[in-house]
């Protein structure tokens, strides 16, 4: 609980928890001007995950878990769903980068950023990256890429 006070303190009111959110050794959350990071009720934070904010908004609703060494980023808005959980070592991202011009390389094509939505009660598989969003309920399988 007192790292989380630290959190605080170093977000400028950028970040909103809950007072029984649950945050594991080594956990880093980065929040840029202008974005915010908001922690429902009983969200765990398993060690050494993270969550960067480089825009927009990430929401972690009721119950929500992200397990060890698992990441969010977001330019846009991550959500994760009430009790929906995010295994160990899995990616939720909201930027991908685009590949409309052969011509052009990837590094100089602006990136797409959209609304990313983990449904209530989805499942996360170890491992597995989330570009786009999962239904309320689903599960991805460990290494997926969805």
């Amino acid at each position: 609980m007192l790292r989380l006070l630290v959190l605080r303190a170093r977000t400028l009111g950028r970040l909103r928890a809950a007072r029984s959110v649950r945050v594991g050794p080594g956990v880093r959350i980065d929040i840029a001007r202008g974005a915010s990071v908001v922690l429902g009720p009983g969200v765990v934070l398993g060690a050494e995950s993270r969550i960067t904010a480089l825009g927009g908004t990430v929401v972690l609703r009721a119950g929500a878990r992200l397990g060890e060494r698992a990441i969010i980023v977001a330019r846009r808005r991550v959500e994760i769903g009430e009790h929906a959980v995010v295994g160990d070592w899995a990616a939720v991202i909201d930027v991908v980068p685009l590949y409309a011009d052969v011509e052009t390389p990837v590094r100089e094509q602006p990136p797409l950023t959209r609304h990313v939505v983990v449904g209530p009660a989805a499942v996360v598989g170890p491992h597995a990256a989330v570009y786009t969003g999962v239904a309320p309920g689903a599960v991805v399988e460990p290494y997926a890429v969805v």
